[in-house]
Parts: structure tokens; sequence; C-alpha cells
């Protein structure tokens, strides 16, 4: 199945997953490497936030992570500033559940984006950003086969000091390339 790994299962984010994204959008842990804003945010803008941003969007498709053993809802991949016409988008992924952290999750649920964004949507192009400090997340995208494609440098002041933002980028026939060598 197209949405499914060995360990997790993709689900469309519904209204409903305002309350659980709240709870992941409000913590500083999981919000440190992956969000520029480290903010607290009111229900209210979460709630609009999965509304207009993901649900009523046209260029955003937003999945929940479920651990397939435990129904647990684990974190969220999207794809969002999707450009149909030039056949791009960027990615994110946030592992809302810490105790899912650096245990591969990561990897599963970005392949299954990727899966769904290059077999489904025939998308040319998927991007992200990843910020400096983030070796976890720069070695798991190098491995997936992103390539680095630029810096904005010192965009980020984060635990007192600047760091850049990396931009990467993997092609379609790049992705089908990696997936036929495995």
């Amino acid at each position: 199945m197209l949405f499914e790994s060995e360990r997790i299962r993709l689900r469309k984010i519904i209204k409903d997953d305002a309350v659980l994204y709240h709870k992941w959008r409000n913590d500083v842990q999981v919000m440190h490497s992956t969000s520029p804003f480290l903010d607290v945010y009111p229900m209210k803008a979460t709630e609009d936030f999965i509304e207009y941003a993901i649900l009523k969007s046209e260029t955003s498709k937003g999945y929940i992570m479920v651990d397939k053993k435990t129904e647990m809802s684990i974190g969220i991949v999207s794809l969002i500033h999707i450009d149909y016409k030039n056949r791009n988008a960027e990615c994110i992924i946030d592992i809302g559940e810490k105790e899912y952290w650096g245990k591969g999750y990561g990897l599963e649920g970005l392949n299954l984006l990727l899966d769904y964004a290059f077999y489904e949507l025939n998308l040319h192009r998927v991007s992200l950003r990843v910020f400096s400090f983030n070796k976890r997340a720069i070695k798991l995208y190098k491995k997936m086969g992103f390539e680095a494609e630029g810096t904005s440098r010192q965009s980020l002041f984060r635990d007192g000091k600047w760091h850049d933002i990396c931009h990467m980028g993997i092609l379609q026939a790049e992705y089908f390339k990696k997936k036929e060598t495995k």
C-alpha cells in the first residue's frame, strides 16, 4: 500500500488533529530543530493553521504518521508550496513524540511521502530546508539522496548563536534510481 511501511502508515490530517498538533507545535524540544519560530501558539492559531494552511490549501498536503503497532500518532509529514505546473514541492517532517526520535521513523515517513510525491503526483523535484546544527537530519537526507543546493547564511538565531539554513533537494529520477539500487 502506498501510505504504509513496515512500522507506520500515513493518514490525512483532519480538523480534530489540531489538539495533537497543538501539543507538538508548542513543545520547544520538538520544534527546536525544525521550526524557525519557538513561539507559544494559542489553540485558535493552531486550529486556523490546520484549517487554512493544510485542509483548505490547494498547495499543501499533510499526513499524520501512525505507529501501526500501537495506533499512536507520532508525527507529521507534509508537502507544501506544491507547484503543479513546474512539478515542485517542499517537504516537512516533524516527529512529535520524542520516544520515536532516532529510531528510523523519520526515514520511513519521509520515504512514504516521497513515494507519493514522485509516483502519484509525478513531481519532478522535492526540496527541504534544514538547520545546519541538525546533523542527524542532514545525514538522513543525504542517505535518502537529497543533494545540498545552497545555504542561507546565518539566517537563524538559536541558542545564542547564528546558524545557517541548508537547502537540499532531490529529483524524481534520482529518487527512482536510489529505490532501484536498494
